[in-house]
């Protein structure tokens, strides 16, 4: 097994574009074969395979991109790393009994494929961790599915990298005045994540044309939505 805590200032501009997946490859008989390097894919290709299956297939089987820069709400996400700057961070974490942390932290597992960056990961006064992460988000009353499974996965590689315990993540939502939010995390959600991992790496290795449901909701803010049968 090997594992990898990085200093995000070590990663280049095509690290972050690209992390390390690999694109699928046709074998001649109009299938697809995994390449020889092994995959591995990012914590944000989960969060767009929950959204959509068939981001994973436009974006690593038939190398179509999404040219995400373009979007408004993706462009309003990234604020959020200067929006925190104006948080007070050390009060924050005070109040939830963090004694130590470590701040954007690059993580990896390439025994389950995946890599990422953390905001911050916390070490608190029980002996446990924990990832923070930061949304520019107002809090609507629910956690949604991909802010959990950002978090779960995230605990996933804080717990494997770091040897630690890590039973719980917290979200700050910029746009409801730093509020805080704690979110439990069980071995069930561990072994969903493990399982969603294993669902995309299918895609990629074999080339699988995901089924899905059309949305008119989610449809409509898809860069795929010309091309999707």
């Amino acid at each position: 097994m090997t594992n990898s805590r990085t200093n995000p200032e070590s990663i280049t501009i095509e690290d972050e574009s690209r992390a390390g997946i690999e694109n699928c490859t046709e074998n001649g008989n109009g299938e697809y074969a995994e390449t020889d390097s092994e995959t591995i894919i990012r914590i944000s290709d989960v969060l767009e395979y929950l959204f959509c299956s068939r981001f994973i297939y436009y974006m690593y089987c038939l190398d179509i991109p999404q040219h995400e820069e373009k979007r408004f709400k993706v462009l309003k996400g990234r604020e959020v790393h200067e929006t925190r700057k104006l948080t007070n961070r050390d009060y924050l974490r005070r109040s939830l009994d963090c004694i130590r942390k470590e701040s954007d932290v690059f993580i990896a597992s390439k025994e389950r494929h995946i890599k990422g960056i953390v905001d911050e990961v916390l070490f608190l006064g029980d002996g446990t961790a924990a990832p923070l992460e930061y949304k520019f988000a107002e809090y609507k009353e629910k956690v949604f599915k991909t802010y959990k499974f950002q978090l779960v996965l995230q605990a996933l590689l804080i717990r494997e990298n770091y040897n630690i315990e890590v039973n719980r993540a917290y979200l700050c939502f910029t746009r409801s005045n730093s509020l805080v939010k704690e979110i439990e995390i069980s071995a069930s959600d561990f072994k969903k994540a493990d399982k969603i991992i294993q669902e995309i790496l299918d895609i990629v290795q074999k080339g699988l044309y995901p089924k899905t449901s059309r949305s008119s909701r989610k449809c409509v803010d898809c860069c795929y939505r010309n091309i999707c049968v």
